[in-house]
């Protein structure tokens, strides 16, 4: 029965803000990985693992979070993420070392993979069935809200605070959202009465899982680092994930209780959409990593400008998100707006990479207004076509295969996105050292410069050509930088470029009533 009155808001507050929660902790550190780094005496492609780590660890628990409420009871199972999520934000802050941080990431990281979806079933609980659209649009803009928040939050505490604020501003809406959950949240009554020895667990679905998804992103993550093939780690993890991810697609599709029916993915639609979610992940988690680097490492933005230059962008997809959805319920192509949706991506991505050391505020916020554009037209109805044409008993697994997909695309994203950066960079800096030429004019003219003006800086002279070669080659180190930035926003673009006519295979199928009402029901 749904709540009603001051109850019913109390549990849109807390699960809206749960939800916010998860999604902050997707982008909140993107903007202080420079200080982090510094902090701990380690690389940005180390740090990264920060990201990574909180990533795989919901693309895991994503796809099994029906099941494990099913086994624990929705409400049980919820307020014990939001206290393992919470528990691990404050070990995350007190974390004195990379691999501290990074293990307790991942704690958080499964925590925080049940409260996006069971956050929307509980939601739509909140609300008759009359008023549901009311409920999507409320946790519609919750979604919004929270990677536009987080790296304007970040860069907040970062100029202001310790980089552990990130984690333990967690701390105390954690602890709230457990006890309005305890007191307001009501069970389903089908979690009175849960007889777990029937329901059976698909442990070895789920170990392959773990270790196929795992052992791959680390390779991909280290693979750059440890010279590839030439660590044995590297190589043991790639046989691992060779025979890990063939053996759990097979043992899907063979066991009777599978944790991810892959069966499902026979449907075209889901299939051919499965493709094109993957890649959003990969745009959406890509641009969100790369511009804060971009800004802060080559124009020198602190992170709050950096943070703040993000809010107009997720002003836009705020705005245009409620009316895509009615546009949806009225009958539009959900096609349409992906296609819209790509085509702002692919725009954003190339303008970026067109940018150099001396772009402006005003270029970045153009960018990132189109990147909101894409953001609200693609989200919504790149996931109804992904499930339109799904049978409504397929609809949940529809569902959390999609989302997972989402999540797989940003993790890769990320690892694609730091091995490409440090290829790039050792390329071009190769190529700009190569130009520097004993005796050319150019050159010449450039170190008596830089000598000449340490000198008058009270360096003595032989300080001062030790000194201007140093700072050349810093130049040097920064152009290089900023130049497979560039790359790899082009690398970005070109994924969406080459996934486009992806788009004319979707069947352009508008969900019946009875599949759109699943739908809503596959949440919760």
């Amino acid at each position: 029965m749904a709540a009603t009155g001051f109850r019913r808001w109390i549990v849109v507050i807390t699960a809206v803000s749960a939800a916010i929660l998860e999604l902050i902790d997707t982008s909140i550190v993107n903007v202080g990985l420079t200080d982090m780094a510094g902090n701990l005496g380690v690389t940005i492609e180390d740090i990264s693992w920060v990201i990574t780590a909180y990533a795989i660890a919901n693309v895991i628990v994503i796809p099994m979070t029906s099941f494990l409420q099913n086994y624990f009871g929705r409400k049980n199972y919820y307020i014990a993420s939001i206290i393992l999520f919470t528990v691990a934000s404050y070990l995350c802050g007190i974390a004195d070392g990379l691999w501290t941080l990074v293990a307790f990431r991942f704690l958080q990281g499964i925590g925080g993979g049940a409260l996006l979806s069971t956050s929307q079933g509980i939601m739509y609980d909140a609300f008759p069935v009359s008023q549901r659209p009311i409920a999507s649009a409320i946790f519609g803009m919750g979604i919004v809200m929270g990677p536009t928040l987080g790296p304007t939050l970040g860069g907040f505490i970062i100029d202001n605070y310790h980089w552990s604020w990130m984690f333990f501003i967690n701390v105390p809406i954690g602890i709230a959202a457990v006890l309005l959950s305890s007191a307001y949240i009501e069970k389903k009554p089908e979690e009175f009465n849960i007889e777990r020895s029937k329901i059976k667990i698909d442990q070895l679905g789920i170990l392959l899982l773990a270790v196929g998804v795992g052992s791959l992103q680390y390779v991909l993550e280290r693979g750059e680092a440890d010279d590839w093939f030439d660590s044995q780690a590297i190589l043991y993890l790639s046989v691992v994930a060779l025979i890990s991810v063939p053996m759990f697609i097979w043992w899907e599709l063979k066991t009777d209780s599978p944790v991810i029916n892959l069966r499902v993915v026979k449907n075209r639609n889901l299939a051919v959409g499965s493709i094109l979610v993957f890649i959003i992940g990969y745009g959406l988690f890509t641009s969100i990593l790369l511009f804060p680097l971009f800004a802060q490492r080559i124009i020198g933005y602190t992170a709050t400008k950096t943070g703040n230059l993000l809010i107009p962008g997720g002003i836009v997809t705020i705005l245009i998100f409620p009316l895509v959805g009615k546009s949806l319920a009225n009958g539009v192509s959900p096609r349409i707006f992906v296609s819209l949706g790509y085509l702002a991506f692919i725009t954003f991505c190339f303008m970026m990479a067109g940018y150099d050391a001396n772009a402006s505020e005003g270029n970045f916020i153009w960018a990132l207004l189109i990147r909101g554009i894409g953001m609200a037209l693609i989200n919504a109805p790149i996931i109804n076509q992904c499930i339109s044409t799904l049978k409504p008993q397929e609809l949940p697994t529809g569902i959390a295969f999609t989302n997972m997909v989402r999540q797989l695309g940003g993790a890769f994203g990320i690892a694609i996105t730091n091995t490409y950066i440090a290829q790039r960079t050792a390329v071009h800096r190769s190529d700009l050292v190569s130009n520097l030429q004993a005796g050319d004019p150019l050159t010449t003219e450039r170190l008596n410069g830089l000598t000449q003006g340490l000198i008058a800086k009270g360096v003595n002279a032989m300080d001062a050509v030790s000194g201007a070669y140093r700072t050349m080659d810093a130049i040097i180190s920064r152009q290089a930088l900023m130049i497979s930035y560039l790359d790899t926003f082009r690398l970005a673009g070109l994924f969406f470029v080459v996934t486009l006519p992806l788009l004319f295979l979707l069947q352009n199928k508008k969900m019946d009533p009875a599949a759109a009402k699943a739908a809503a029901d596959a949440a919760h």
